[in-house]
């Protein structure tokens, strides 16, 4: 499990990514307000697997379903975020929705390095990369080199991302051989 402020951080790039394809889908709405709206609920969404477990109707706070099972369920956030994309431009509630979905989906992403792993499709997976709260950096980072890169190919058409592809095949690196 990524730290809680590794969550909110990877919240607000999947934000950032669901505002940027919002627009992109035409479904932005006047002065973008339904990608900004969308922008909040990936953070709002970034957390959600955590709070959700929580037992809100009682005094004690307790969870009410075991950490990492229900609402740590890949198949079902990767669904809510097809399903939200497919209805972008169609139905109102289709950018909140989208935006909450796509910070589920970044969360589990951030807690799928880690030993307990998340339950993707019948069984639970982990890449075993490195212990809960370890390395928090590599998964901020990714996260918004990814929302960065989304927001380059809708808002400024390509340009910065092929400038980096240019630069990274010029590298030696990648002109290596091999015999």
């Amino acid at each position: 499990m990524a730290s809680k402020k590794a969550h909110h951080a990877t919240g607000w790039a999947a934000g950032v990514i669901a505002g940027a394809l919002v627009a992109h889908a035409g479904a932005a709405g006047p002065y973008f307000c339904w990608s900004i709206l969308s922008l909040f609920a990936g953070l709002l969404g970034g957390t959600a697997p955590d709070w959700l477990e929580l037992a809100w109707w009682s005094r004690s706070r307790r969870l009410w379903i075991t950490h990492r099972t229900l609402t740590h369920w890949g198949v079902a956030w990767i669904f809510l975020l097809a399903f939200s994309y497919l209805a972008l431009g169609h139905e109102p509630w289709a950018p909140l929705l989208f935006g909450f979905s796509a910070g589920g989906v970044m969360h589990l992403l951030a807690d799928w390095p880690n030993p307990l792993g998340v339950p993707w499709i019948f069984g639970r997976h982990s890449l075993k990369w490195w212990r809960s709260g370890r390395f928090d950096l590599i998964v901020v980072v990714s996260s918004w080199l990814a929302a960065m890169c989304v927001s380059d190919f809708v808002f400024l058409n390509n340009v910065h991302n092929l400038k980096a592809i240019s630069l990274m095949k010029s590298l030696p690196l990648w002109t290596w051989k091999t015999v």
